[in-house]
Formats: C-alpha cells, structure tokens, sequence
C-alpha cells in the first residue's frame, strides 16, 4: 500500500526548521499554508525553496511533481483549516509552544494530526494544554529538513497509538525516513548522540587541545565519512576485526574513563571562553571568505553528494531517496 502523501499542511513558524518543512511538502506538491509572525517567513521560505529546488536538481532525475501552493495566513485557526497535519516549529518555549498548539488543537478538525519539530521537548509535557492530546506526537527533523531524511517519532502518555504509523506513512511520502523513539527522552535519540560529540569539541577547545579548525578537520576527514553507511555502532564492529560483537565490547570496556574522554556537562560559557570560540570561527570563515549563504550551498552539495553515494549502494539514507524516487515515479502521469 503506497504512503499517503497529504493534500494540505498547516506549519505553524516559518523560521529555519519551519521553512524547511515548506520547502520539503511544496517540492512534494503539497499546499502549505504558513502561519509565521515574523515579517521575514514569508522571504525565509523563498530562499529555502530556492535552495531546495537547486539542490533537488542536483540530487535526483526522476520529475518532481507539480509544486503545491504557499499561502501566509495570519492566525493559527487559518493555518490549521483544511489540513490533514500541522508542524509547529515555534522556537524552544514550553509555554509558548503548549499555547500555539492548544490553540491549533481547538481550531483544527478532530482528525487532524498534530506534531512539534521541538529537538528536546517531551510530549507529554506540550500535551497538557490541548483539549484533544491524542493526536499530538512530535516529529523532530534536522537541518536542512528538505534533503535530509531522519524525521524521529515520538508519541506522549496520551497520544493514540495509531497516530504514530499515520504520521510515519505522511512522512515517508515526501520522502523522509521516520524512526520512531520507543520512550520520551529529553533530546530524543539523534540530538543526544551529536551533542555528546559538541560537548567533547567544546572541552577540547576550552582545555585548549584543538581549534574549531583542527575539529571540524578531525570528524569530516575521518569518522564522519563512515557514519552515513553504517552508523556508529556497526561501524566500531566492523573496523575491529572480531567476529562477534561480545569480543569487542569487552576489549572497549575500559575505554570509558575520565582520561580519555569527559561525558558529563559541558564547560563553563565564560567570557574567555566565548571568545575563543568566536574568534576561532570568524578567523575560519574569513580565510575561507564565505558567507552563510555560501556554506549552506556547500553543505547542500556535500549532502547530495553523500546521498547519490548512498543511494548507488543502497545504503542508509540512500535507500530512503531511492524509495522516494520510485513513489515520484508512480505519481508522474503516463505518457500518450
């Protein structure tokens, strides 16, 4: 049974990550109606579309359908009207983001489903406000959310079980993989696993071991080409030449010490601090004379790279675009 690719959607915050959203279900022929405070929404989404389209040429040659339709809305009611879900992407306040979606709960249709881009927030907790929460579940994607494809699942103590497969067969159909995480979590799965890798640069940085230069260096050079293929956990096994997984984790097991490695909180934002940091970075980006803009393009094209490496293994991420390429193939009209 294909993925049902929604008529309409409701993005509620047109910001980066609301932004990205538009671009994804418009270059899926969705029709978004956004709801975003800022004067810029509606100049944030053109210029993420403009980068998804350039990006998405690059990426695939099958024909993408007809682009859906934008419209700015001026209230959370008339975003939510007519839709079959709603992606709020409000900046990280509880409070704020339980109001916006109580409000979009009470304004929507009783079927439709509700989700939040928050990367940390539990469920449970933006749940309380809403007059029907089970159908509030949150959907947290990652930047740049139209070319890559990690969408994680994850439903509080009151949302239904069946909006969790409703939501994962909307998400597969504009092309996305969705993980579902099994139990709530602050930070959920992937945000946990990249800021242990943040908060270790950090201290390396403060301990004045490395620079954001030699850093960056260390994972693009290295691990951070093995990561897309098999992840962290197989990757370890199979570069440790053992045959069973037992083996190796027990030769590993003395390699959690303090010594080697500090896994607990970052160090402290000082001033000092802060400014190493900054200065590092703008030293960085004006040898290389970039601007945001620049490198946004840059990592666009390393992540199309990466994903048409993927795709010719059917690898990873690679398998989601193939599938995704094949559900655009279906949906182009026959030939007379």
């Amino acid at each position: 049974m294909p993925d049902r690719l929604p008529r309409a959607v409701g993005l509620l915050g047109g910001g980066v990550i609301g932004s990205g959203w538009a671009a994804r279900f418009l270059l899926n022929g969705v029709d978004v109606r956004l709801y975003g405070p800022s004067p810029r929404a509606v100049e944030r989404v053109q210029k993420m579309l403009a980068n998804a389209r350039r990006a998405f040429r690059k990426l695939t040659q099958v024909p993408l359908p007809p682009e859906g339709s934008l419209k700015l809305v001026d209230s959370v009611a008339k975003a939510v009207r007519d839709v079959e879900i709603v992606q709020e992407n409000a900046p990280e306040r509880l409070e704020l983001k339980q109001q916006l979606l109580a409000t979009a709960c009470r304004a929507a249709a009783p079927e439709t489903l509700i989700c939040s881009s928050t990367s940390m927030l539990q469920p449970s907790r933006l749940q309380a406000q809403m007059p029907r929460p089970e159908r509030l579940l949150v959907a947290h994607p990652f930047h740049p959310v139209y070319l890559v494809p990690l969408v994680e699942l994850c439903a509080g103590e009151r949302t239904a079980p069946e909006m969790l497969p409703r939501a994962a067969e909307i998400f597969r159909a504009v092309g996305m993989h969705p993980l579902v995480v099994r139990k709530e979590v602050y930070g959920f799965l992937a945000n946990r696993l990249q800021t242990a890798v943040w908060r270790e640069a950090l201290w390396l940085i403060h301990d004045d071991l490395a620079t954001v230069q030699e850093i960056d260096d260390a994972v693009r050079y290295s691990f951070g080409l093995r990561r897309p293929v098999l992840g962290p956990m197989r990757t370890y096994f199979v570069g440790s030449g053992e045959t069973d997984t037992r083996t190796y984790v027990m030769k590993r097991r003395g390699s959690g010490s303090t010594e080697y490695s500090k896994f607990e909180a970052g160090p402290e934002y000082t001033d000092s601090f802060l400014n190493t940091l900054a200065e590092q970075a703008d030293a960085q980006a004006s040898a290389e004379n970039m601007t945001i803009a620049q490198y946004q393009e840059i990592l666009d094209d390393g992540l199309v790279g990466v994903l048409q490496g993927l795709r010719s293994q059917g690898s990873g991420a690679g398998a989601t675009i193939a599938r995704w390429e094949q559900s655009l193939r279906k949906r182009v009209p026959p030939t007379r």
